[in-house]
């Protein structure tokens, strides 16, 4: 990496209202998700915290921003519509990088009217699908885009459970391509930065919310090595670093960027990261910004700068 790539990781947004719904949109396990956000998330994913934190990213120099997922509440096209809207106010496709959450996949959609609209934020970039297998029009996972030496790798975890259930999966075709998305993209010495809605670590979340093929991601990361697996979805902060046979890689989780928090680390909160070359591998600054209930604001909470070892060394 000649220069220095600077990101900002948002996730866990549930920026979409509800308020227009109809009831026979209420089928099944929407149900139970508009009485959630009646009853809790409508207060506590609020307005003037997504407001300050258009106006927080505005005034930092990034180069990228990426989304862990759970842009919606219960996956309505509605919500999708919305949330496209106000993915076109934080930039451009180029520019901001999606993956989705558990939230998104609520229930089995039509992917015309859901995904399909934010197909360019999820998209590789052009000629990056290195996998010789055939891909239908609506698979884009795992992702592949490249920012000078960095190269984001965004995997979908997203898909329907039943209620009470939030669990991901990735299946074994992702898998699959992964496993070559991962060993090109290091023999190439790029960056991997992986991007997932659900912790790959067993523990960081309830057995009811954990990736259920996360033991089968966590042995092909420890196999191939990846610089840093950041992820959303437990909506409090936390940091695992995992050994492998190829050395040790920092998963990262942020909370939800949008919380008013009944808990002060479920707050809403972003990671900015700057990621530099050094003689052993790099260097990965993590900037924490948090959001001020009185100032109506975010503000730098933390700095700490994290070395990454090149696999090997």
């Amino acid at each position: 990496m000649n220069s220095s790539f600077r990101f900002a990781h948002i996730s866990d947004l549930h920026l979409t209202s509800l308020e227009d719904v109809k009831v026979s949109d209420l089928v099944n396990k929407r149900a139970l998700g508009y009485l959630s956000w009646r009853l809790r998330r409508r207060r506590e994913h609020a307005p003037e915290v997504l407001t300050a934190l258009l106006r927080d990213l505005r005034q930092l120099t990034l180069d990228h921003i990426v989304i862990t997922g759970d842009l919606t509440h219960i996956g309505l096209p509605s919500e999708f519509q919305q949330a496209r809207q106000w993915l076109e106010t934080l930039g451009t496709p180029t520019d901001v990088t999606v993956v989705p959450g558990n939230h998104d996949a609520y229930v089995q959609a039509e992917w015309d009217n859901t995904f399909a609209l934010w197909t360019p934020y999820m998209a590789s970039d052009p000629g990056l699908r290195t996998i010789t297998e055939q891909w239908s029009d609506h698979e884009f996972f795992p992702s592949v885009r490249v920012r000078g030496r960095a190269a984001l790798i965004g995997l979908t975890s997203a898909c329907p459970t039943a209620p009470f259930l939030a669990t991901g999966s990735l299946g074994p075709t992702q898998l699959r391509r992964l496993d070559e998305i991962l060993d090109q993209t290091g023999r190439q010495g790029l960056f991997r930065i992986l991007l997932i809605h659900h912790p790959p670590v067993a523990g960081t979340v309830k057995w009811r919310k954990r990736l259920t093929d996360g033991s089968a991601l966590s042995g092909l990361l420890a196999r191939h090595g990846v610089e840093m697996v950041l992820h959303g979805h437990a909506h409090r902060p936390s940091v695992v670093h995992y050994s492998g046979a190829r050395g040790s890689f920092p998963v990262i989780g942020v909370p939800s960027s949008s919380a008013l928090g009944s808990k002060p680390d479920h707050r809403a909160r972003y990671h900015v990261y700057e990621v530099c070359p050094s003689p052993a591998g790099w260097t990965v600054r993590i900037s924490v910004r948090g959001y001020a209930l009185r100032d109506r604001c975010f503000f730098g909470e933390d700095q700490r700068d994290m070395a990454v070892p090149c696999p090997g060394n």
